[in-house]
């Protein structure tokens, strides 16, 4: 039997390609409306997986044509993002057979289209039954910026969560590293070239200037809805950032930016000797932005595209502080009285201080005159 998926996120679509041919169907993909509705004549498939919202034709137009058109009642599933009542009942109204709403395991969209196509479904057991991965409900971008990695870069858990979240893509970024960074790097990507990118620097910027390319690389690709970065190290897990994501994409936030404030129920772990220049830094911060921010260095951030058009076009003044750059550069585009409501600052569930940090406690000191170029500035 021939299934015809149209999704606009290519590691999506190959996805749920991948478990419906290691099922016994055939498949091809359209990364848009039009080219779904080319292919759907041209080989008249059993059955069709439709996203939404895709370019040049939308996913309901796709659906119009194959009901009014066509006049076809082959089974059609819209798989989407979207979870709103309207637009869920306008699907079904217009001919849709199921609505699977994203983030969704890769084992329940085969179980449905099976069931459409009245396929026996065998329940596996629990000794072969395989982890579900998981299809994101949008596109997420994640620059990782990398100097000197080579020791520490946990690789495993960065390419077990890429590959059972159909939806991320990690950009990690050579920051002119001395070390054999750049040669792990590329071995990590061999065979995930879909959703892994390596951008290598080949002198050192330092930080700011590693994530504003790697975000600039990323947001090339129009598949992506938000973009952030999250440090090598890790000190912020993939839980809380995917925690950040569900935040921006059920929201009107512009950015979302994760906080290590202590509280009960949250593992903080800091270096206590950084304590008292943390807290004088973070109260010159306040002061510059106008803004009661906790923690605007967290190395872990997501972003709308508009924001990222707005403050990562030109380089930051510094290497450490482009955080607050990035919030006073917000801050001018769209207005002091809008800018805080398009910010959310989202406390982590979970922080711990790696060793082999960058940033030394002389960098530390530097930054109360960094701070100062910056208010000037700005």
């Amino acid at each position: 039997m021939k299934i015809l998926i149209a999704d606009d996120q290519p590691i999506v679509a190959k996805s749920i390609e991948y478990k419906l041919v290691a099922s016994g169907l055939e498949v091809q993909k359209a990364e848009n409306g039009q080219i779904a509705k080319d292919l759907y004549d041209s080989m008249n498939p059993d059955l069709v997986i439709l996203d939404l919202n895709m370019p040049v034709v939308s996913g309901f137009e796709v659906l119009e044509y194959i009901r009014k058109e066509k006049k076809s009642q082959i089974p059609v599933i819209v798989l989407s993002g979207i979870d709103d009542e309207t637009t869920i009942v306008k699907a079904f109204n217009n001919g849709a057979d199921d609505y699977i709403q994203k983030p969704v395991g890769l084992n329940e969209v085969v179980v449905r289209v099976k069931r459409l196509l009245k396929i026996p479904i065998v329940a596996l057991t629990n000794e072969g039954a395989e982890k579900s991965v998981v299809l994101q409900k949008n596109g997420i971008g994640v620059v990782v910026p990398c100097y000197n990695e080579e020791s520490r870069l946990k690789s495993d858990i960065f390419t077990n969560f890429v590959e059972n979240n159909p939806g991320y893509h990690l950009c990690f970024v050579n920051d002119g590293s001395k070390d054999g960074t750049l040669e792990l790097l590329k071995n990590l990507q061999k065979g995930k070239e879909d959703y892994i990118d390596v951008y290598d620097c080949e002198k050192n910027g330092g930080k700011a200037e590693a994530v504003r390319l790697g975000v600039l690389h990323l947001s090339k690709d129009r598949s992506l809805d938000y973009i952030g970065f999250l440090d090598a190290d890790l000190s912020t897990d993939f839980a809380d950032f995917n925690d950040l994501t569900k935040t921006i994409s059920s929201t009107d936030y512009k950015i979302v930016s994760g906080s290590r404030i202590n509280r009960m129920g949250a593992s903080i772990i800091k270096q206590s000797s950084r304590g008292i220049i943390s807290k004088t830094v973070n109260l010159i911060i306040r002061k510059i932005l106008g803004m009661e921010f906790q923690d605007t260095q967290c190395g872990a951030k997501v972003m709308t595209r508009d924001v990222i058009d707005a403050t990562f076009q030109k380089p930051f003044m510094t290497k450490w502080l482009f955080d607050v750059e990035i919030f006073l550069r917000m801050k001018k585009h769209f207005g002091v009285d809008n800018v805080q409501g398009l910010i959310c600052e989202q406390p982590l569930k979970r922080w711990v201080h790696e060793d082999g940090s960058k940033l030394s406690m002389k960098d530390s000191i530097k930054i109360l005159g960094q701070l100062l170029r910056i208010a000037v500035k700005y």
